[in-house]
C-alpha cells in the first residue's frame, strides 16, 4: 500500500484517507473470531509491537490498573415519518434533550441537511420539539435542544422504539448487544463506549491472574459523528469513591492507570487536581483534550482507531506525542488495521 504523503513522515497527521478494505463493516463475531481475536497495536518508548488483544495481559504489569466505562448503550435511534430518524444523545439537566435529525439513507442514516425548530411526531404517541440549535452559538444546525414528550421514561421507550445508531461503514443491522461491551451495567450512552468492546471474561481472568486491578466509571456518550472541527460537547460522568481511591494507590506504588477509551480520559482528567490526585465526582464535563493538555492520571489508553479529521486525535497526541501517534497510524495504515467500533486497537503507554 502507497501511504498518504502526509503519512510519510513522523512529524504528520493530518488529511491521512482511510481505505475502504480498513473499514470494519461488522462484528468480529461474524468474522469468526472472538471479541478478544481483534488486532492489538502495543506503542509505546520501547516502539511499535503487533498483538492480538487477548496478549493485553502481558503488555500490563502486576499493580496496572485498568479503568472501565460501564454506560450502557441505548437504542437511540428512533424512525420517524418523511424518511427521517431521531437520535437521542444526552440527556440535559431540566427535562432537556440533545438530539440529532437525521435522514435515512437504505439501513443508514445521514445529517438532515435543514433541521428546523417544530414539533416532531414519534411512534407510539410521543413527540419532540426542537427549540434551539446547541451549544448556544453553534454555527451548526446538527445538534438541537429538544423538549420531549414520550408518556414514560427514555430507556422504557427506546427499549420499545428504538435501535442502535449505526453509520455508513455497517453493512447491515445488528441487534443492541452487539454494542454493549462487557461492563455495561448503566444505561445512558447514545453510541457504544467501544475501546471496550474487545474484553470477554476470559481476558479479565487472565489480567486479575497478572495483578492487573480493573476499576469502573460511568460516561454517558453522545452521538459521536462530530464535524470537522466541531469539538466534544458536554457529557455526563461518575468517578466513585472507590475508582478514584484505586487511581491514587496505583500510582503511589508505582502501577501504571490505564484509561480504557477517550471517555475514561476526560472523565479522570477532569478531576485530577494539579497534584495529581483523583477526586470522585458526579457531574459534567466540557474538557477538551489536546495536546497541550498534561495528563494529571492517566498514564496510557487503550482506544480504537480514529478518522483523520477525528477531534479524539488530539486527545491521543495528548497521550502518546505527536511522533508515536503519527508512526502508529502509519503502521496501522500499512498493516491493515480494522477501523470503526468493530474494529481493531491500541494500547498506548508512557511509562
Amino acid at each position: 500500500m502507497t501511504l498518504p504523503a502526509t503519512l510519510r513522515s513522523a512529524d504528520a497527521l493530518d488529511g491521512f484517507v482511510v481505505p475502504p478494505e480498513s473499514e470494519a463493516t461488522r462484528p468480529p463475531e461474524t468474522r469468526g473470531i472472538r471479541r478478544d481475536q481483534v488486532r492489538l497495536m502495543v506503542s509505546d518508548t520501547g516502539g511499535i509491537r503487533h498483538r492480538v488483544f487477548h496478549d493485553l495481559a502481558s503488555e500490563l504489569r502486576s499493580g496496572d490498573l485498568v479503568v472501565v466505562n460501564n454506560s450502557a448503550t441505548l437504542p437511540a435511534s428512533v424512525v420517524i415519518d418523511g424518511g427521517l430518524a431521531v437520535h437521542f444523545s444526552t440527556v440535559l439537566p431540566g427535562a432537556l434533550h440533545i438530539v440529532e435529525l437525521r435522514t435515512l439513507a437504505g439501513a443508514n442514516s445521514l445529517p438532515h441537511e435543514h433541521p428546523r425548530a417544530g414539533t416532531l411526531q414519534l411512534p407510539g404517541g410521543g413527540a419532540v420539539e426542537l427549540l434551539t440549535p446547541y451549544p448556544p452559538g453553534a454555527t451548526s444546525r446538527r445538534l438541537w435542544v429538544a423538549s420531549v414528550d414520550l408518556g414514560r421514561p427514555l430507556v422504557d421507550y427506546l427499549d420499545t422504539w428504538g435501535r442502535p445508531i449505526r453509520y455508513r461503514h455497517t453493512d447491515g443491522p445488528y441487534p443492541l448487544k452487539a454494542y454493549q461491551t462487557i461492563f455495561a451495567k448503566v444505561p445512558g450512552s447514545a453510541e457504544m463506549p467501544s475501546a471496550g468492546r474487545p474484553f470477554t471474561d476470559r481476558l479479565l481472568t487472565s489480567l486479575a491472574a497478572t495483578g492487573v486491578m480493573v476499576a469502573p466509571l460511568t460516561l454517558h456518550t453522545g452521538v459521536s459523528s462530530l464535524e470537522v472541527g466541531e469539538a466534544p460537547y458536554p457529557e455526563w460522568f461518575e468517578i466513585p469513591e472507590p475508582t478514584a481511591a484505586l487511581v491514587n494507590h496505583t500510582r503511589a506504588s508505582g502501577g501504571r492507570v490505564v484509561a480504557v477509551g477517550t471517555t475514561v480520559v476526560r472523565a479522570l482528567e477532569t478531576t485530577a487536581d494539579s497534584r495529581g490526585i483523583s477526586h470522585p465526582g458526579r457531574t459534567w464535563t466540557d474538557l477538551v483534550i489536546d495536546s497541550s493538555h498534561v495528563l494529571g492520571v492517566v498514564d496510557g489508553l487503550i482506544t480504537g482507531w480514529h478518522e483523520p479529521e477525528s477531534t479524539h486525535l488530539d486527545l491521543l497526541e495528548a497521550v502518546a506525542g505527536r511522533r508515536l501517534l503519527a508512526e502508529s497510524y502509519r503502521n496501522a495504515l500499512e498493516h491493515g488495521y480494522l477501523w470503526h467500533e468493530f474494529g481493531d486497537s491500541h494500547l498506548i503507554l508512557t511509562g
